[in-house]
């Protein structure tokens, strides 16, 4: 019997690129799958898909712009009623996967930069809303895609919402540098060592995250860079190992890349950045510290 049979796993940005990959071969490996996408038809596209080539699949879909935290809230809702239904309040692991490069500064309609805003703060919002659901499984794991990126960046978190100067590049690593930040500081902040997070590090992976954008520009520079990409199977296998591999085996490592751990940045392993990233993001998403007392 795999180890992943009847796991409870939520994969968000689940209809292309990484996400789209690891819904297919988690199902694959008959976990229980729930995907998260924004597009209605993207949705049911993919899991036709993956039900082509997995016809025993359990696999369902929801839809959710993570730009918008109301709809973040609505997507952890709709995966706890989820979970009900099926006679069950566990989920075992959470991959926030979904994320976007956008060619020009946009605010969302919680008037928060459009890049940070789905890249790190609907992650930390999701987490959160999902975290007891989470608590409910022996051994959870809360996996995070980053990108090394994140090497070459510092900011101020209480500028990251609306920042003074934009540009495209800044943006996002600024919030791949929060995603490692986030999954750092959740580690050291978590009471309970039943759930843990992990960061990804994907590397250069052809996928169509840069396409998204609206810019001619932006949509050029990315496609000159993605064709020097690997396939998304390649961090899946890092992601993988991540929801499988028995928790001593991964040694409380935080960042991964090529299945192994690496070692972040030093601001990611920042603690006084960290926290003031936390902090700020608590109070963007107005909700109290997820561990206070």
């Amino acid at each position: 019997m795999d180890i992943l049979q009847e796991k409870n796993i939520l994969v968000t940005g689940a209809t292309s690129g990484i996400g789209f990959r690891t819904a297919l071969d988690l199902a694959g490996k008959g976990a229980n799958v729930i995907g998260a996408g924004r597009d209605p038809a993207r949705c049911e596209a993919a899991r036709q898909r993956i039900l082509s080539q997995h016809p025993q699949a359990k696999i369902t879909y929801l839809v959710a712009d993570l730009s918008s935290q109301r709809q973040v809230k609505s997507l952890a809702e709709g995966v706890q009623n989820f979970l009900q239904k099926n006679s069950t309040s566990r989920l075992d692991i959470l991959i926030n996967n979904a994320g976007l490069v956008s060619n020009k500064k946009r605010f969302t309609e919680d008037g928060i930069e459009l890049t940070f805003a789905v890249n790190h703060l609907a992650p930390f919002l999701l987490t959160h809303r999902l975290l007891p659901s989470l608590r409910m499984s022996p051994d959870a794991r809360v996996i995070t895609v980053s990108s090394n990126s994140h090497y070459t960046t510092w900011f101020n978190p209480k500028r990251a919402s609306n920042p003074v100067l934009y540009n495209l590049l800044w943006a996002y690593k600024v919030s791949k540098l929060s995603n490692v930040l986030f999954t750092a500081e959740f580690n050291r902040r978590n009471p309970d060592a039943k759930v843990h997070a992990y960061a990804v590090d994907p590397g250069l992976v052809n996928t169509d995250i840069g396409l998204k954008s609206n810019g001619s520009l932006a949509k050029w520079i990315w496609s000159l860079r993605q064709k020097g990409g690997t396939d998304a199977a390649v961090p899946v296998r890092t992601i993988m190992r991540l929801v499988s591999d028995i928790r001593d085996n991964l040694n409380g490592y935080l960042y991964w890349k090529d299945s192994q751990p690496r070692r972040p940045s030093p601001a990611a392993m920042n603690p006084d950045l960290a926290s003031r990233l936390w902090e700020e993001s608590c109070r963007l998403c107005k909700i109290a510290d997820y561990f206070a007392k």
